[in-house]
């Protein structure tokens, strides 16, 4: 029999992959004096979160790091620790992880888990985490305890790991841990299944640590070759909320209503590319006009789904609004008119669909409205636990929105959506 590395940990084991995110380009521009120091700092942080969390150093070439850990939540809680205290710069690490029972020889580990693993961390972009689906799995259904190191800062005493548990929507601002000067926003919702009954909890965490830079950061996007980067980045982070709507609509569908429920995905999806043409046709990346976006997505959806007998009524005014205001709105509207199109005017045969984008010194006021049979007896819109209602606290978030809905079986559905003109600005 092979000998083997005794060190290394057996079975079931947790690889996390580390890389210096544009190395070469970062040693050009600190010099080889600063980058030399740069990098051994790093070096110390990827080491000591190793160790703080139990895990193995397996290799080490250049600046990649090979990590293996008895569990999954070592390999994250470690991740996590890099990440966070890398996330001043210069250096930005991406980093994966995966699960797997590999083989251990005397020269380490051997097999696919390894590959798949480097593969994953490769895939990455700097101070992102990636996970397989065997990692996560690791995870899933435990409890909330790998948090319990995030304290709030409002001095409450309040851990993350409860909060999450105990509240909904935005949580409220936290600390990696007592002392850490980084700071992240956190929210939280339970996502329900079509009986009402619990699936799985969605927790979102977002730093916020460094926004005092952000006017270092709108000048240098005002460069060509950055607003290009830029939008790629933006392409893909939404990519990532497509595959978590898409993995959340797929939670137990009933086989009647698979196509309905994917119909509406397509939807969310067309709308989000409809915003990705805006922001490559504008002159600026910061801005979108929501009147422009908001008609576009209207013809999309009547397009799509309009029969014989049903009108629009469309007025809206032109307004640059934030991209992070544009994107929910623009979701909200297309679940709306979906709404309508498909419920409102069953046994019927036609009426009008309301599509007002009005602004004032106030603000903007945009109205969703159908003369149809209203929502059935004893529902509301948004539904608790439902994807709508995600969408619709984004914009309570990004915009400061409010939101009225009245419905009546005489006169219909009507969604009032407002927003100050200050919420709703492009950053400067």
């Amino acid at each position: 029999m092979s000998p083997v590395r005794t060190d290394l940990p057996s079975g079931t084991v947790t690889f996390l992959f580390t890389d210096v995110e544009g190395s070469t380009r970062l040693l050009r521009e600190l010099g080889d004096e600063r980058y030399a120091e740069a990098l051994e700092a790093h070096r110390r942080v990827v080491r000591g979160a190793c160790q703080a969390h139990d895990g193995v150093e397996v290799d080490t070439q250049g600046d990649a790091f090979f990590l293996a850990f008895s569990t999954a939540n070592g390999a994250i809680r470690a991740a996590e620790e890099i990440a966070g205290a890398l996330a001043a710069g210069p250096i930005r690490v991406r980093m994966g992880t995966h699960t797997g029972v590999p083989l251990v020889t005397e020269a380490g580990y051997v097999g696919e888990d390894v590959h798949l693993a480097a593969r994953v961390a490769a895939a990455g972009h700097g101070g992102q985490i990636l996970l397989t689906e065997t990692t996560a799995a690791s995870v899933e259904g435990g409890t909330w305890d790998c948090l319990s190191h995030c304290v709030s800062t409002a001095d409450d005493g309040l851990i993350l790991s409860k909060a999450v548990i105990e509240h909904e929507d935005y949580i409220g601002a936290f600390r990696l841990k007592e002392g850490d000067p980084r700071v992240f926003d956190a929210w939280s919702n339970l996502i329900q299944d079509e009986d009402g009954a619990p699936v799985f909890r969605l927790v979102a965490l977002a730093d916020t640590s460094g926004r005092q830079e952000s006017g270092q950061i709108e000048q240098q996007l005002r460069e060509k070759d950055t607003l290009l980067r830029e939008l790629q980045h933006r392409v893909k982070n939404n990519l990532q909320m497509i595959t978590a709507l898409i993995r959340m609509e797929a939670r137990n569908l009933p086989g009647d209503a698979a196509g309905d429920r994917f119909d509406r995905l397509a939807g969310r999806v067309g709308a989000l590319a409809l915003l990705y043409g805006a922001l490559s046709s504008a002159t600026s990346n910061e801005s979108v006009d929501l009147g422009t976006y908001l008609s576009q997505i209207a013809s999309a959806v009547m397009q799509a789904h309009a029969s014989e007998g049903i009108r629009l009524d469309m007025k809206v005014d032109t307004w640059p609004v934030s991209i992070n205001v544009a994107m929910p709105a623009g979701l909200v509207v297309n679940e709306l008119l979906t709404n309508s199109l498909k419920h409102a005017f069953v046994g019927r045969d036609g009426g009008t669909i309301t599509l007002h984008s009005l602004v004032d010194d106030t603000g903007c006021r945009v109205i969703i409205a159908d003369d149809g049979i209203g929502l059935p007896e004893g529902s509301t819109w948004p539904q608790h636990g439902k994807l709508g209602t995600l969408i619709v606290q984004s914009l309570r978030s990004n915009a400061g929105a409010t939101i009225d809905v009245k419905s009546s079986s005489k006169s219909g559905v009507r969604v009032t959506i407002f927003f100050a003109r200050a919420n709703a600005a492009p950053e400067a």
